[in-house]
């Protein structure tokens, strides 16, 4: 079955494959709360939550973020 699936993606445009990806995205977006995440994951995200409601943790602009690593990495 997967090389048929792979032979139809084959014979389609770049914008269908492109549409595809995202709907493909979209369907594992939603069937997220199906994934499975590790204890210790939740725990730092919970940790890293915490510390932001209380003002403790620094937060920094995604411009400035991703101008940084365009400017380490060139």
């Amino acid at each position: 079955m997967r090389k048929e699936i792979i032979k139809e993606i084959d014979n389609l445009g770049l914008s269908e494959k492109l549409l595809l990806v995202e709907d493909i995205w979209d369907s594992i977006a939603r069937s997220n709360s199906e994934l499975p995440m590790p204890e210790w994951r939740k725990a730092e995200l919970d940790k890293s939550y915490s510390e932001y409601k209380n003002g403790k943790l620094k937060l920094h602009d995604w411009e400035d973020v991703h101008n940084e690593l365009r400017n380490k990495y060139k």
